[in-house]
């Protein structure tokens, strides 16, 4: 088992007896039922259905099952404070921000929950492990699960190699849309819960199946190209490149123009190096290539 502190990871603290409800009524996914063993990904999105910033929604067991911890990214904490305060009204509820009191420590490699912290099992895909939110000893926290403390960038491979993206890397904050981030793929939005912010948005998408443009994971012939390097087929734009590791990346595509591409034998390249789509075991979107989406 591998453990890595997630030094780019924040942690907001949602409390009051309003508090799930009044999240629920804001972001993608429902969470009126979040345990410490079933947490949920989610979105607080603008009402035009754009990303403002993606979070995990963990609680912890009796007694402390009314607050919420959202891991977010830290660098956007001081703004997901900022939109819940927004949309506080009346509402009975109380937001700290404690990153800078607890971390977020990845498990991964057959991990299973130790007894340190507040521990819950990712709930994008299975295998990315676990994740564990506790007081900034890195160290002990991955004794205590029996796991080698590794370096961030050994998560980031294996996240890569899964093909789930990250925000700010594989996706701009404020430019993406749920379903181009894939979180209707990866349990981020639930589409009978009823209302949310950008709702309309996001379920029009769904139910027209609009969504020409994804994250999707490529293999790499070459050097790796920076983040937000041109993706090309006969030199026309089909795409931007995002995070890479280990020969494989992550890439933002226009689905429709890499499925023309390659159906000509037009190679898609990112500066000198040749990219090959590779379909992750979780996509249920119609691939290039294929003829429709996996059942």
């Amino acid at each position: 088992m591998q453990a890595a502190l997630l030094p780019d990871r924040g942690v907001i603290k949602l409390g009051g007896k309003d508090a799930r409800k009044f999240l629920n009524g804001l972001v993608t996914a429902d969470i009126a039922n979040v345990t410490e063993q079933s947490p949920r990904f989610a979105a607080l999105l603008t009402p035009q259905g754009k990303i403002i910033v993606d979070f995990i929604v963990a609680s912890g067991d009796p007694p402390d099952e009314q607050t919420l911890y959202l891991d977010c990214p830290k660098a956007l904490a001081a703004t997901l404070m900022e939109r819940l305060a927004f949309y506080k009204l009346r509402a009975k509820i109380e937001v700290e921000d404690l990153s800078d009191i607890l971390c977020i420590l990845a498990l991964w490699d057959d991990a299973a929950p130790g007894h340190w912290g507040l521990r819950y099992p990712d709930p994008r895909l299975l295998g990315l492990g676990w994740r564990c939110m506790s007081p900034p000893d890195p160290a002990a926290a991955a004794a205590a699960f029996g796991a080698e403390l590794v370096d961030a960038s050994a998560y980031e491979a294996h996240r890569i190699a899964l093909g789930v993206p990250a925000g700010g890397l594989d996706f701009i904050y404020g430019n993406a849309f749920p379903h181009e981030a894939d979180m209707d793929q990866l349990g981020g939005v639930d589409f009978d819960k009823g209302c949310f912010v950008g709702q309309e948005v996001v379920s029009r998408m769904e139910h027209r199946g609009t969504a020409r443009t994804r994250v999707v994971p490529v293999t790499l012939s070459g050097a790796a190209p920076p983040v937000g390097s041109v993706v090309t087929a006969d030199d026309k734009p089909v795409g931007v490149m995002g995070s890479s590791a280990g020969g494989r990346a992550l890439a933002t595509l226009r689905l429709d123009r890499v499925a023309d591409a390659l159906a000509g034998g037009v190679p898609l390249r990112a500066r000198d190096t040749e990219l090959q789509p590779v379909k992750p075991a979780w996509a249920r979107f119609a691939f290039p290539g294929e003829a429709k989406a996996a059942e």
